[in-house]
């Protein structure tokens, strides 16, 4: 059993960071939460300012949950006003983690137009029908499955596991990174503009998609996904910064434009700065938060 002794308690917190849908393969029994990263299973709880985790080393944990970044100097710069004062407090501690690239996308193509639970059917059902199986402490786990294994599946199994017509573009997706022409340490070392202009160009990866995987795995924090939630937030809260016009039209659209996205998606970047992606997530988890409390319903 590995323990690792945090500096501040309120640096990292655990529960937020793993339970504000930022990623969808963890599970919670208990005071344990589950979860297979990079073909490794492990489970890892928090008491206090201690992390205790098992099968897993400790520089993993510190890579994986961005224990080496300074997360009150990142809040600390996107603290702008009262709203996100308000998500940073209510949601202390919750990091973006360090997911690999090739699962973070294909998981993010899977995510368009469904929600959390639907999300995470797919993706178990992916990695259950084509992944490696594994075992810890007597139950079963599967590992998510490889670039070169999606390449050689036929569509129809593809969409057996409810993908739809996200089916060709993974296997698509697959097909170019064995062949090299998908690179994501490549992705790494680019601007984020020049990095999301390359992702864009892949079929099924929209301007959503391309930030999320950005934001998520490569090492992309001025990136700022734009979804129903986030969109909800930037147009109730900060509705000054935009024409009139422009609020009206998008407010209670299903989906946005290339160009309204941009707009709201920019907005962000520019506000929030550097780090607006962390701003993004507080958001996003503090309005689906509120809404549970209003509505008494959750995703």
């Amino acid at each position: 059993m590995g323990k690792l002794l945090l500096n501040d308690f309120t640096s990292f917190n655990l529960d937020y960071t793993l339970g504000c849908g930022q990623t969808f393969r963890w599970k919670k029994a208990g005071n344990w939460w589950y979860g297979l990263v990079n073909d490794k299973v492990f489970k890892i709880r928090q008491n206090g300012r201690e992390l205790i985790f098992e099968n897993i080393s400790k520089d993993f944990i510190k890579n994986y949950f961005t224990l080496d970044k300074n997360l009150q100097q990142i809040l600390s710069s996107i603290s702008r006003d009262e709203h996100i004062k308000q998500a940073l407090q209510r949601f202390r501690g919750l990091r973006i983690v360090r997911q690999h690239p090739w699962e973070c996308l294909i998981s993010y193509i899977c995510a368009t137009n469904k929600n959390i639970p639907g999300i995470k059917r797919n993706i178990e059902a992916l990695s259950q029908k084509f992944g490696e199986e594994m075992t810890f402490e007597g139950k079963k786990f599967y590992a998510f499955p490889t670039p070169a294994k999606l390449a050689k599946v036929s569509l129809s199994e593809l969409k057996e596991c409810g993908l739809g017509f996200r089916a060709k573009y993974i296997r698509e997706i697959a097909e170019k990174t064995i062949q090299g022409i998908i690179n994501f340490e490549d992705f790494k070392e680019m601007s984020y503009k020049k990095a999301k202009k390359k992702l864009l160009r892949l079929r099924g990866v929209g301007h959503k998609v391309a930030d999320c995987v950005l934001l998520f795995s490569l090492e992309k924090p001025e990136a700022f996904p734009v979804d129903v939630w986030v969109k909800r937030a930037i147009l109730k809260h900060y509705s000054m910064h935009f024409d009139k016009e422009f609020v009206r039209k998008v407010l209670h659209k299903k989906s946005l434009s290339p160009n309204e996205y941009n707009v709201i998606s920019g907005f962000g970047r520019e506000y929030f700065g550097e780090y607006a992606g962390y701003a993004q997530e507080y958001l996003f988890h503090y309005e689906r938060f509120n809404s549970t409390l209003k509505h008494s319903f959750s995703f």
